[in-house]
């Protein structure tokens, strides 16, 4: 949102604003999404504010955007980031039914592989058992969050990265660098400190079907 007079007066006065929250909202039909649209920005305009015009938009998602697209000829049909995933339209390899692919954003992974990078390379010369406990509990959580159906690529590549990240910390302090430290002794170590990776969370239709069973109960 634009940052107006009367936004700035109250951040001069101490008010702290939380984040900004994407926003998504599903339409059957494309004159219903048009609609809002343009009743969103009507009402924005009647306190001074605006949509962002670069992070605001309409995209064709959805079960039969991809056989649309095709005989249009438009491309794949257009992807959304929300909730540190991005999703996409996909098949399914079994049956070719309409499914949603999740994937953690590649932006947020490179963030975070930088912040753990930092870290290590602080943590350089501390015994590799106590680097080890604590990148355990920084993989560990991030595959608590990101350990969904159709993300399995991710979840190994973000694994298969911190081991990397830790063995060229690791050769940084060693004398004998390359030579002392190869990838099948890596292997080993982090086989004995990280977590492997695997997909813990049942698809969203599951978890809502158990949820509805449980309440009856």
């Amino acid at each position: 949102m634009s940052r107006e007079v009367h936004v700035r007066f109250c951040e001069g006065l101490g008010v702290r604003f939380p984040r900004a929250t994407r926003l998504v909202i599903g339409f059957e039909n494309q004159d219903d999404a048009e609609m809002c649209l343009k009743e969103l920005q009507e009402r924005f305009a009647k306190f001074g504010l605006k949509l962002h015009t670069k992070k605001t938009r309409l995209i064709e998602f959805g079960r039969y955007a991809i056989e649309r697209r095709e005989r249009r000829g438009a491309g794949r049909p257009e992807t959304f980031d929300f909730l540190g995933f991005t999703h996409k339209c996909a098949l399914t390899k079994e049956h070719g039914w309409f499914t949603i692919h999740r994937h953690s954003v590649a932006k947020r992974m490179r963030a975070t592989f930088a912040t753990i990078k930092e870290q290590l390379q602080k943590r350089m010369h501390r015994p590799l058992a106590e680097t080890g406990r604590w990148l355990r509990r920084v993989v560990q959580g991030w595959l608590n969050y990101h350990a969904i159906p159709s993300n399995s690529q991710r979840l190994c590549r973000f694994v298969d990265e911190v081991t990397k990240l830790w063995l060229a910390v690791i050769r940084r302090r060693s004398q004998r660098g390359r030579s002392g430290w190869t990838w099948e002794r890596m292997h080993r170590l982090a086989r004995l400190h990280l977590p492997r990776p695997r997909v813990t969370h049942p698809y969203p239709n599951t978890r809502f079907r158990d949820r509805l069973k449980v309440g009856a109960v």
